[in-house]
């Protein structure tokens, strides 16, 4: 895999005990980044729940007090939900996955612009989906909440424009990682069934591309939403 020069950088990953944020993690390593993973995994840097501002707030004074500074957000964690038909999903399930996902993305981001603003630096990458495109059945819950991940992208993209930081979200397609695990089989083959190349993607395929919004070659794109579909995006 190609890399880009990290060095000096130091990059927080949220969900960075597996998955695409574990994928990302390493490949800003293999770039020279300094690399602190959040996760409610132990086997994380910092262990936490993103849907708890207490926690990220306090995981990013840390790396800012041991670092000196923070230049990089990949905020990756997120949760799919259970495969449920509308009328089926409970209060409680809607805002479990609104808390981790849409709360997650925006404690996130507001946890690490002041530092970056501050010193004029800063790349965040928000995970989203194609599902926030285009809308799964039985995901209702996920797919709203990652539509919010999109919208948040451009909103805040737009607030710190000209401070230095930018703000650029992915849209993967059905992704091979342990969140597959939390679906039902008929959601997942519709999920790859709509795929024009016809397989689930890696998360190294991912991670090449947050990798390079991340990096000082992305300098004239803030606000936007690339896609790692497939072929399954249709805008």
């Amino acid at each position: 895999m190609n890399t880009y020069d990290f060095t000096g950088r130091v990059a927080l990953v949220t969900g960075g005990a597996s998955g695409i944020g574990a994928a990302a993690a390493r490949l800003l390593k293999a770039g020279g980044a300094e690399v602190v993973t959040f996760d409610l995994d132990s086997s994380a840097d910092v262990q936490g729940d993103v849907s708890r501002s207490e926690d990220l707030d306090g995981c990013v004074a840390q790396v800012e007090s041991e670092h000196g500074h923070l230049d990089i957000l990949v905020n990756s964690a997120g949760i799919p939900g259970m495969s449920l038909h509308t009328v089926d999903v409970s209060d409680a399930e809607w805002r479990r996955v609104f808390a981790v996902n849409v709360d997650g993305s925006f404690y996130a981001c507001r946890a690490v612009l002041p530092g970056m603003a501050k010193r004029g630096y800063g790349r965040i990458v928000l995970v989203a989906s194609i599902a926030g495109k285009e809308g799964n059945p039985m995901a209702g819950a996920y797919s709203a909440s990652k539509a919010a991940v999109i919208a948040l992208t451009k909103a805040v993209g737009k607030d710190v424009a000209g401070t230095g930081v930018l703000v650029n979200s992915v849209a993967p397609a059905v992704i091979e990682t342990p969140i597959l695990e939390r679906l039902s089989e008929e959601h997942v083959a519709y999920m790859v069934s709509r795929i024009p190349l016809g397989r689930m993607g890696s998360p190294e395929e991912v991670a090449t591309l947050i990798a390079w919004l991340a990096s000082d070659d992305c300098s004239f794109s803030t606000g936007a939403c690339y896609d790692v579909s497939g072929g399954r995006a249709v805008y």
